[in-house]
């Protein structure tokens, strides 16, 4: 976002567009918003970095619900996943900031999850999403007063998603899993969504990068837009 053209950015919902900052939603209750790229990704290795900023004046645990960055084969689809769509097709970072879930006490949030789906699974709110979790970590990413970053990473089947939220200056990573499987021509955009509760979600710049890297000839000569969106290596569900 930031200073590439608006033009290659569609707004929907809530969605405020500023010189310095997109806000998905103001803190209101029962927002959702998303911004979506209209070129679609052709890149086989990439990494996008996201700078956004969760803030609003809820006190701890009364706020919500969250941030989520699409790697999608749609665009502009609302619905109940974080302002976007159910039972998509590719890949999903959610930056869960409400805990729906008063069972799962083993882990803090916010937390921070991926997703991949082929289209047939749907996100299980009651539980955040655990059924369908790839990795994840609890980050303190909200009411901070530097700068935070999220970093995804896909290349050679291998998804990495780090976070910059200390003011450290220096990613600290969250979630590394292998056999991911992400074909090219999806889209990247974000989503967020305020229920009961609330908070202004921004985003301030979503960059990606390309990262140079060598396939081997059977790779390279494989229809890459054709690709079902998998992970091989999918572990158990936690319950």
């Amino acid at each position: 976002v930031g200073s590439s053209p608006t033009s290659q950015w569609d707004f929907w919902g809530s969605t405020l567009v500023t010189s310095s900052y997109v806000r998905l939603t103001p803190d209101e209750r029962s927002k959702q918003g998303s911004i979506w790229n209209t070129v679609p990704c052709h890149l086989k290795d990439w990494e996008m970095h996201v700078q956004f900023k969760v803030h609003g004046s809820g006190k701890k645990n009364l706020h919500g619900d969250g941030i989520a960055i699409w790697y999608t084969k749609d665009r502009l689809h609302p619905g109940p996943v974080f302002g976007n769509q159910d039972q998509y097709l590719g890949l999903a970072i959610f930056m869960d900031t409400f805990r729906n879930d008063l069972h799962g006490m083993d882990r803090s949030f916010p937390y921070i999850l991926a997703m991949v789906n082929n289209g047939s699974v749907s996100y299980d709110h009651g539980k955040d999403g655990r059924s369908s979790e790839l990795g994840g970590c609890s980050a303190e990413i909200r009411n901070r007063e530097h700068d935070t970053y999220l970093a995804i990473r896909y290349s050679k089947g291998r998804l990495t998603v780090m976070v910059d939220v200390d003011d450290k200056n220096e990613w600290k990573e969250c979630i590394d899993i292998g056999g991911v499987r992400l074909p090219t021509g999806y889209f990247f955009g974000a989503s967020a969504a305020t229920g009961d509760l609330s908070d202004n979600h921004d985003i301030i710049s979503m960059k990606l990068y390309q990262l140079m890297v060598e396939h081997t000839p059977e790779e390279e000569n494989l229809d890459w837009t054709k690709i079902e969106p998998s992970v091989s290596l999918l572990k158990s569900p936690k319950g």
